[in-house]
């Protein structure tokens, strides 16, 4: 695992560790949370990024069919 992910991951695994009331012994459960939320993150930013570009192409189609409606 490259050194930056790791960062991020112990980083994510100790904000859930504080927002969790600073218990101890759930250590592993943290890191395997971080670890979801961080590898698929990726995943969901893409899917939001493309989602604008298809409301973009639905108001387009839209707009299209109400021009053909009026000629």
């Amino acid at each position: 695992m490259d050194r930056d992910l790791s960062e991020r991951i112990r980083e994510r695994a100790y904000e859930i560790w504080m927002a969790t009331g600073c218990r101890h012994g759930q250590a592993e459960q943290h890191w395997v949370t971080a670890e979801h939320e961080i590898l698929t993150a990726p995943s969901l930013a893409a899917k939001a990024a493309d989602a604008p570009s298809k409301a973009n192409k639905r108001r387009g189609n839209a707009k299209r069919s109400k021009e053909s409606l009026r000629q």
